[in-house]
């Protein structure tokens, strides 16, 4: 998933993996720890009303699962509305409001089982239908989803999305209080996929238009809470008497979006908020306070930051020249002086956490002299003749990477800040490269290879196509044996590394504070708060 500044939501993905909270709270897998000792004495702040919990994160751009694009949005959607599977905290697919399901046809073919007796808010029946009607809205015509490619396997859906084809092509039908799926091929991490909130299963209203979102006694919704008010500085939500889960312990959520110009550890140390990012700079302090070193958490993300080529045109359509940019910069040195705490250097497209993740070193080799004859055999010796490349990021890497490339190859890097409107330059005008940002929008390694780099893929920002790349993920996802998924993955990546359609970065860290005494507080790197399994010791 992506959003500007918001880590990609890797969706809940297209997201560009910065905004947002950087706290991830999934299921009541785990306890924080108990109560620390005051600086002075005193006990920790606590909560005022034991049956709130204050979160510091930013409003959501778009609340609608399928409109929305970024981190930020989806994880606070993903409280509102519920899939037919989550995430625990091994990372692997458990019920949700599918009680379970099945493969059939070798793994073509996946059929989702529903709770009975589940209900949305208002106590209308969630049926199969709904679920069917919710995942066409990811394909309409009119307005895919910007994470589409997520439904990819899903037999007819892209085509159904481009209008190349007709509604009764797609392979999504109710079977009473089943969801039929049938798929291109073997997927079987499937049930994962659908886990991220842009599969979430939202009333009908909504079809009718975004005033179904408006908070209030009319909001209707499938997941742990409800939307009962928003202004600009709180949203608010209260539990769902009905969630399938059964009511959440923590009545009532407060979803803090503005704290008046402090820094957001003053604000946590004045009790305003129980749960907050905090910079990787607060962090080195934090650790050693007496007080907030107890309650300070590290998270690394599942999630990568990398640079993307457009190699739909000059000159980055010639592989010569971005094998030339790969291996003309140290990128292990680079990230490292650049990422001050906040992230890792990056070894691969897939971040380590994710299942099925290979350890092997995927990023270019650091060859500089290499570079420069691939530069020459590309017809720019020595950079004579380099039109001035253009780079949208803005991150700390930027110019570091500018003057590594000035001195290696002569090439003169401008760099562009990005602001509103960057994903609509990258589908309309795109630069010559971009700073990208993407968390997992499901813990697989195709949701940063396929997801981001396959054929047509809604996400490949920098229009590669490579037939290779196509076949080693259709063999990874279609292998049963995990050695043999992994051997095909780790195939997909050396292509990417041989071939540089995009430079991976850095694995984000993130650091936050949560409040001693908060239970079901877990942190699993995927971006997404899951509020359903909070509560307080009492």
């Amino acid at each position: 998933m992506v959003a500007p500044d918001r880590l990609t939501r890797g969706g809940v993905a297209a997201r560009r993996l910065r905004l947002g909270l950087a706290v991830v709270l999934l299921a009541a897998f785990a306890t924080l720890v108990g109560p620390a000792a005051s600086r002075t004495g005193a006990p920790p702040v606590r909560a005022a009303d034991p049956g709130t919990v204050r979160i510091l994160i930013g409003p959501a751009d778009n609340l609608d699962p399928a409109a929305q694009g970024d981190i930020g949005s989806a994880a606070i959607s993903a409280q509102l509305f519920e899939s037919l599977t989550a995430i625990d905290a091994q990372l692997q697919a458990r019920p949700a409001l599918a009680a379970a399901w099945d493969f059939q046809d070798g793994g073509a073919t996946v059929v989702f089982h529903l709770r009975p007796g589940i209900t949305f808010s208002d106590g209308t029946p969630i049926t199969a239908a709904d679920v069917v009607r919710s995942w066409f809205r990811i394909i309409d015509p009119a307005h895919p989803s910007p994470l589409v490619s997520l439904i990819g396997d899903v037999r007819g859906a892209l085509a159904f999305s481009r209008g190349d084809a007709a509604r009764d092509a797609v392979g999504l039908a109710a079977d009473g209080s089943d969801v039929v799926v049938h798929l291109t091929r073997p997927a079987t991490d499937f049930p994962t996929i659908v886990a991220g909130p842009t599969f979430a299963v939202v009333p009908a209203a909504l079809d009718s238009g975004p005033t179904a979102l408006q908070p209030g006694a009319g909001f209707v919704g499938s997941g742990g809470y409800v939307l009962t008010s928003a202004t600009p500085g709180t949203t608010t939500l209260t539990a769902n008497d009905r969630y399938w889960a059964g009511r959440p312990a923590i009545g009532t959520v407060e979803l803090v979006h503005d704290i008046g110009g402090r820094s957001s550890v003053t604000a946590f140390e004045a009790g305003d908020v129980d749960l907050t990012d905090v910079s990787p700079f607060d962090a080195t302090w934090l650790a050693y306070d007496d007080t907030l070193g107890p309650q300070l958490r590290r998270t690394d993300s599942l999630s990568l930051e990398y640079y993307g080529f457009d190699t739909s045109r000059p000159p980055f359509d010639d592989v010569r020249v971005r094998q030339a940019f790969a291996r003309a910069v140290d990128w292990r040195r680079l990230t490292s002086l650049a990422a001050a705490g906040a992230a890792t250097p990056a070894t691969g497209m897939v971040p380590p956490g994710i299942p099925g993740r290979s350890d092997t070193d995927f990023l270019p080799a650091h060859d500089p002299a290499g570079a420069r004859t691939l530069l020459a055999d590309a017809g720019y010796p020595g950079g004579k003749g380099f039109p001035t490349v253009t780079l949208l990021g803005g991150g700390a890497t930027d110019r570091a990477f500018a003057a590594e490339v000035e001195r290696e190859l002569g090439v003169t890097v401008q760099i562009d800040i990005e602001g509103a409107g960057f994903f609509d330059r990258l589908a309309a005008d795109p630069p010559q490269m971009f700073s990208m940002g993407w968390i997992a929008d499901y813990p697989g390694p195709n949701d940063f290879l396929g997801i981001l780099l396959g054929g047509g893929a809604s996400n490949n920002y920098g229009r590669w196509a490579s037939s290779s790349f196509d076949q080693a993920v259709a063999d990874a996802l279609a292998a049963t044996d995990p050695a043999a998924a992994r051997a095909a993955f780790d195939r997909a990546e050396g292509i990417v590394r041989d071939e540089a359609p995009t430079i991976p970065l850095t694995y984000d860290v993130s650091w936050s504070l949560a409040r001693t005494g908060l239970l079901g507080a877990y942190e699993n790197g995927l971006g997404i708060i899951r509020m359903a399994g909070l509560a307080w010791d009492r």
